[in-house]
C-alpha cells in the first residue's frame, strides 16, 4: 500500500476496474477527474443535462457492453439521480451511482444542500453506503462492484462526504490498491448447478407433452442464448422470451413464438396457456412477462433456473428449482437429454408455428399499409427489413415497448435489444450510452414524441460527443398512442369517434393527451444533428438507410397514425385483458 490520496486512489480504481466513460452533472469529485487527465487515462467524462439523463446513458452503456456503468454528481442532484436508478433496478442492470452527501460541520444548521438524500437509495440500489473517511474507500469501492455484479445485476450506490463529494479527495492514507478482476463484468460468477437437479430437469422435459421454455434477461446477461436453443432444438420445446431476452433467440427461429406477457404476441401467450410445463430460464417472473402473473395460469407446473436463489418460485411455486448460471446449466442438462424426445413433438411444435402464422396473417393489412398518416405496424415491418444485421435496438416504455416487443422482428443472430424499464424518456439517453459501448455498431432508437420530449436537449449532448445514435420517433402529437387506452372505457367509442369528439367533449380531453404538431427533425437540425422527417410510408426504408450512413446523430421523425393501437395481450377465452379491446376492423 502507498500514502495517496482519495483523488488519486479513485483515479486509479476507476481505470483498475476498466472503466471506459463515466457519466456525470457537475461538480463532483472535480479532483478525481482532473487525476484522469493527468494520468492521461483514457476515460472520456460525459457531461449530461440533468441526472436521470445520465443516469439512463449509464444504464445504456452497462447494458451494451456488460460492465458496469458509472454515474456521478454533487449532493443537490442526488434525488435526480435516484429517481434515473429506477429503470435499471428494474431491469437488472449494474449501474454504480456516486454522489455527494452533507458536512458533518454543518448538521442542523440549514446548510444549502444539506438535506441528506442517503435515505432515498435504498429503495432502488442492492447496496447503499456512506463512505465515511478515506480509509474505507477501497473496500466500499470493492464492494459496489461486487454487489452490481453478482447474482442478478443491479445499481448500487456510494455517497462520499461533500457536496460535490470533495473531502476524501485531498485526504491522504495508505489506500491498498486491490483491484478484484472477477467484478468488473457480468457475469462475474458461473455457478453450475447440482448435476441431480440438472438431471430431474431434463426427465421432466422429455416427459411433457406441451413444454415451452420462457426465457428472461437473465438468460440474456448469461450469453445463454446458443446453449438454450441448443436445448430447444433438441427437445423440440417452443421458446418465449420476456422483453429482457427479446434478442436472445432470432426471429426467423422456427421455434421462437415471441415475447410473452403484456407487450407480446398471441402466439407466445397462447403457448403458454396451452403448456402443460413451464421452464423459466433467467426470468423473475414478474408482471410483463406473465401478464400479471395470469400467463402461465395460476397452477401451471414450472421449471425455474436462476442464479438469483431468492427469485425461484417467487411468483409460481415451482416443481423444481434450480441455482445455478443460465449459460452452463443449460450446456450439462444439453449433454444428458436424449434427441429421440423431438420426434414425437412434431404435432405440438407444428400447433405453436400455427399461432406465429396466424399472428401475422391477421396484421398483414396493417404491416403493408400505405395509409398516411403513417400506421406505426407499416413503421415497425420497415425496421425489421431494414435494421442492420449488427444493429442494436433500444426501445423506451409504453407504447414505444408494445410496438418494438410484439411488431419489430430481430432476424439476424448480430442483433441486439434493449429496453425501458418502466421510466418515460429512458429511451434515447439510454441509446447514447449503448452507442458509446459499442461505437462501431449502429444504434437505432425506438421512442414517442412524448418520451423524446423529456431528455431532448441530450441531441446537444450527442452532437458535442459526436455519439451517432439514431432516434426514430413515433410521432404523432400526442403522449397516447390511441384514445382508446384513456376513454374507450369511460365514454364507449371508438378510436375514430373520440378522435371527432375531442375538440367538443367537455371536460376536454385532448388537454390530457394531444401536443404540439411539431417537426422534430427541424428541431435536430437546428442543433447541429442531421434531421429526416417522413409522412409516406415508402420513404421509410430510404430514411432509415440514410440515417444510419449519416454518420451523424439522427432524428428520424415519422408523422404517424394517433388513432392506431398496439393489439392488446392474448389472455384466454377464460381471461378478461384489463387492457381495452383492439378496435374491431383494425386487427
Amino acid at each position: 500500500m502507498a500514502k495517496v490520496t482519495g483523488a488519486q486512489w479513485l483515479a486509479e480504481a476507476f481505470e483498475g476496474y476498466g472503466v471506459s466513460h463515466v457519466f456525470l452533472v457537475p461538480a463532483v469529485l472535480s479532483q478525481t477527474l482532473y487525476e484522469m487527465e493527468q494520468r492521461g487515462s483514457a476515460i472520456s467524462r460525459i457531461v449530461a443535462h440533468d441526472e436521470k439523463s445520465a443516469a439512463y446513458m449509464a444504464d445504456g452503456y452497462a447494458r451494451v457492453s456488460r460492465r458496469p456503468g458509472v454515474v456521478m454528481c454533487q449532493h443537490i442532484g442526488s434525488s435526480n439521480l435516484a429517481a434515473g436508478l429506477r429503470d435499471p433496478y428494474l431491469a437488472g442492470s449494474p449501474v454504480i451511482g456516486i454522489t455527494g452527501g452533507p458536512y458533518d460541520f454543518s448538521a442542523g444548521r440549514g446548510m444549502y444542500q444539506q438535506i441528506d438524500d442517503l435515505p432515498i437509495f435504498p429503495p432502488v440500489t442492492k447496496f447503499s453506503e456512506a463512505v465515511p473517511t478515506v480509509e474505507r474507500l477501497p473496500d466500499l469501492f470493492r464492494q459496489a462492484f461486487r454487489v452490481a455484479t453478482s447474482g442478478r445485476p443491479a445499481p448500487v450506490h456510494l455517497q462520499l462526504p461533500g457536496h460535490m463529494a470533495e473531502v476524501l479527495e485531498t485526504q491522504t492514507a495508505d489506500l491498498d490498491p486491490l483491484v478484484e478482476e472477477t467484478f468488473t463484468r457480468v457475469p462475474s460468477f458461473r455457478p453450475l448447478a447440482d448435476g441431480g437437479v440438472i438431471s430431474t430437469a431434463v426427465r421432466l422435459l422429455e416427459e411433457a407433452e406441451r413444454p415451452v421454455i420462457l426465457a428472461g434477461g437473465g438468460a440474456r446477461w448469461s450469453d445463454a442464448g446458443p446453449e438454450l436453443i441448443a436445448l430447444a432444438e433438441r427437445l423440440a420445446i417452443p421458446i418465449v422470451t420476456s422483453m429482457n431476452a427479446k434478442d436472445v433467440v432470432p426471429a426467423t427461429h422456427p421455434l421462437l413464438a415471441g415475447v410473452a406477457g403484456t407487450y407480446s404476441r398471441d402466439s407466445a401467450n397462447r403457448a403458454l396457456l396451452e403448456s402443460d410445463l413451464v421452464f423459466v430460464v433467467g426470468s423473475g417472473t414478474g408482471s410483463q412477462p406473465t401478464a400479471n402473473w395470469k400467463i402461465p395460469a395460476p397452477g401451471s407446473r414450472v421449471i425455474q433456473l436462476d442464479v438469483e436463489p431468492t427469485e425461484l418460485g417467487r411468483h409460481y411455486p415451482n416443481e423444481l428449482s434450480i441455482l445455478g448460471d443460465a449459460k452452463v446449466s443449460l450446456e450439462a442438462m444439453l449433454q444428458v437429454s436424449d434427441p429421440e424426445t423431438a420426434v414425437r413433438r412434431s404435432g405440438w411444435v407444428q400447433a405453436v408455428q400455427g399461432y406465429v402464422a396466424q399472428w401475422w396473417a391477421d396484421l398483414e393489412e396493417l404491416t403493408g399499409s400505405d395509409a398516411v398518416p403513417i400506421r406505426p405496424e407499416r413503421l415497425c415491418q420497415s425496421l425489421s427489413d431494414y435494421l442492420p444485421s449488427d444493429a442494436i435496438l433500444v426501445s423506451d416504455t409504453g407504447h414505444s415497448g408494445q410496438w418494438t416487443g410484439g411488431m419489430i422482428d430481430l432476424n439476424h443472430a448480430d442483433q441486439s435489444f434493449i429496453r425501458c424499464g418502466g421510466s418515460l424518456g429512458w429511451g434515447f439517453p439510454a441509446g447514447l450510452g449503448a452507442k458509446l459501448a459499442a461505437p462501431d455498431r449502429p444504434v437505432v432508437v425506438w421512442t414517442g414524441d412524448g418520451g423524446f420530449w423529456y431528455h431532448l436537449g441530450e441531441l446537444e449532448t450527442a452532437v458535442r460527443w459526436g455519439i451517432n445514435t439514431v432516434v426514430v420517433v413515433n410521432n404523432n402529437a400526442a403522449l397516447n398512442q390511441s384514445l382508446t387506452y384513456v376513454y374507450a372505457g369511460l365514454y364507449g367509442q371508438t378510436p375514430d369517434e373520440l378522435v371527432q369528439a375531442a375538440g367538443t367533449r367537455a371536460g376536454g380531453p385532448g388537454d390530457l393527451w394531444r401536443f404540439s404538431d411539431l417537426d422534430f427533425a427541424a428541431i435536430a437540425r437546428s442543433m447541429g444533428a442531421n434531421g429526416i422527417r417522413v409522412t409516406k410510408p415508402g420513404d421509410l426504408p430510404g430514411a432509415i438507410d440514410q440515417a444510419i450512413a449519416s454518420n451523424r446523430p439522427t432524428v428520424v421523425d415519422v408523422v404517424t397514425d394517433v388513432s392506431a393501437m398496439a393489439p392488446p395481450p392474448f389472455m384466454g377465452a377464460d381471461v378478461k385483458s384489463t387492457v381495452a379491446p383492439y378496435p374491431v376492423g383494425k386487427r
